[in-house]
């Protein structure tokens, strides 16, 4: 006996690899199809048409429910494609209300698959990945074929995962003997550290509730009206500097004032936080780089350092959650160290996400009452963008692979290790989509949360700020649900190859000033508009107009 277990989500090319698998014991395959006919559907039937065209004619095809009757037959090298269709049409015979009635079907075809004495592949859709209904339905067809999954997985000799058409070994099933073992499967081990000393959660003032908003207004829309008017009476045509022109009237907007002033004390807070996602190698880096890399924020060696001071601005660098202890001055307001796998388990309680989204409330109002007059919030943190892509994947209702991206410059491997990471996140996210703290404390983190709090309060405070890429933004999603209106006080820097990135950005209606590849971080798309901004403002202030340079205006018509 040889069995192979193939799972994927819809579309994955799950079929093509088992297909590949099986060629290679002969010419004489069965090839054994579970669905009903496609009577009446043209888009099911011409899905069977092209399986059956890719098929070699020397094989066998069997069209049946009967599993267990199949493997009875003899030991040719077989391929059974696939179970979620057998296991609807076995529901749909027994009855969906009565799903026990269809145990022993699973009973039977576990044992004759493991009986089975030739090669066998068996197709199988990976429900987390796959679009399920949140019906009963759908929960009995979810439970069943999860549970029949995770059998096979243990009798298998080989079980792969397929992806967006590329297949992972599942390396680590655990066998009926070890079942109380864990699996190792993608998720790498994670080695013991000694217990650290507990984080007392930095305090918030009495009596304040950290989740309470006021409602918001946007800028001033009559100074925005006359920054409009004066743009006409600058020395250029109406409209010749395109986007800078609005990104002008926008800050004159902000600042209440027409001409606006340049600013004097543009600030970057980098918010700094481990994720126990990265245990599981979602990342191209270890997650000690996080600690490392605040440490080389401190002594001005990072790239954001460098252009910020390009850009007139200071950074500001803050511990929120990182699993290593940094200097005291930078974890005032940490909030714990790492925080929770969000494929398995909540990010935070409930406690540590008010206290996080309190500290990036705290955070922005000490900035701007000593002066700051524009924002920019930075991140970082290994593994970041697998919370940043669940948020957003569950924000914007987009499927788990279409927001998993390449973060720090992830293999094939790890992507696939992240598109699970983000799947299970997905799934764990669902029910708390309507509800911000909820959704920041299931599958966020306490970086993300304190940047939504910040982004918020800046609003709040009337202060504008430049939003830098995935992370940061993602954060902006949950922080417009906390204080909606929020995003008329922001301007989009940049806009990164994450894909979350941009469905971030269109549902936040934010159009990126910036377009360079760049998925770095830290602040540093923000920081790279920043001269634009400034570059809008002295635009506004400092041209002359046509009766001031003696310039005759457009002619009349």
């Amino acid at each position: 006996m040889a069995l192979t277990l193939v799972i994927g989500g819809v579309r994955s090319g799950k079929s093509a690899r088992a297909e590949q698998l099986i060629a290679g014991s002969g010419a004489l395959v069965r090839y054994v199809a579970t669905a009903p006919r496609p009577d009446g559907d043209p888009d099911l039937t011409a899905r069977v048409a092209a399986h059956r065209e890719r098929r070699p004619s020397s094989w066998s095809t069997v069209e049946t429910q009967d599993l267990r009757a199949v493997l009875s037959e003899g030991s040719a090298p077989t391929l059974i494609d696939d179970l979620g269709g057998w296991l609807a049409a076995r529901l749909d015979a027994a009855g969906w209300e009565t799903p026990e009635n269809v145990q022993p079907d699973l009973d039977g075809l576990v044992a004759a698959a493991a009986a089975y004495a030739g090669e066998l592949v068996i197709v199988s859709p990976e429900v987390g990945l796959s679009l399920v209904a949140e019906t009963h339905a759908g929960r009995v067809f979810q439970d069943l074929l999860g549970t029949l999954n995770g059998r096979l997985a243990a009798i298998a000799d080989r079980a792969e995962l397929v992806v967006a058409g590329i297949p992972v070994l599942l390396d680590g099933a655990p066998s009926p003997v070890a079942a109380a073992a864990p699996a190792a499967s993608l998720v790498k081990p994670v080695p013991e550290v000694p217990q650290a000393p507990p984080i007392v959660l930095p305090p918030f003032e009495p009596g304040a509730d950290p989740l309470a908003f006021p409602q918001l207004s946007p800028p001033d829309p009559f100074v925005g009206r006359e920054a409009r008017d004066r743009q006409l009476e600058l020395t250029k045509p109406a409209g010749s500097l395109g986007r800078l022109e609005q990104l002008g009237e926008w800050i004159a907007a902000c600042q209440g004032v027409c001409p606006p002033k340049q600013f004097e004390r543009a600030r970057i807070v980098v918010f700094a936080g481990d994720h126990g996602v990265a245990a599981g190698g979602v990342s191209a880096y270890p997650p000690e780089v996080t600690a490392q890399m605040v440490a080389n924020f401190a002594a001005d060696g990072a790239a954001i350092n460098v252009l910020a001071a390009q850009a007139g601005a200071t950074v500001r660098i803050e511990d929120i959650a990182v699993a290593g202890d940094t200097r005291e001055d930078l974890s005032r307001n940490k909030i714990r160290r790492s925080s929770g796998d969000i494929a398995v388990t909540d990010a935070l309680t409930d406690e540590e996400t008010i206290a996080a989204i309190a500290a990036g409330r705290r955070i922005a109002d000490e900035e701007i009452d000593s002066g700051a007059d524009l924002l920019i919030a930075g991140d970082m943190g290994i593994g970041n963008t697998t919370p940043a892509a669940v948020l957003v994947g569950a924000l914007t209702d987009t499927e788990p692979v279409l927001v998993v991206g390449r973060g720090t410059g992830i293999d094939d491997n790890a992507w696939m290790r992240k598109a699970a990471a983000i799947r299970d996140g997905m799934y764990r996210a669902r029910p708390h989509v309507g509800n911000p703290k909820a959704l920041l404390r299931t599958v966020a983190g306490a970086d993300l949360a304190a940047m939504a709090g910040f982004l918020a309060q800046a609003a709040v405070r009337r202060t504008p700020v430049i939003l830098d890429g995935v992370v940061v933004t993602a954060a902006a999603l949950v922080a417009n649900d906390l204080a909606p209106g929020a995003v008329s006080w922001w301007v989009a820097g940049h806009k990164s190859p994450e894909p979350a990135h941009a469905l971030a950005l269109h549902r936040l209606d934010l159009e990126p000033l910036l377009d360079l590849g760049l998925r770095l971080g830290e602040g540093s798309g923000a920081a790279l508009a920043l001269p634009l901004v400034r570059s809008a403002v002295a635009v506004l202030g400092e041209m002359a107009t046509f009766d001031a340079a003696g310039v005759s205006g457009k002619a009349a018509d």
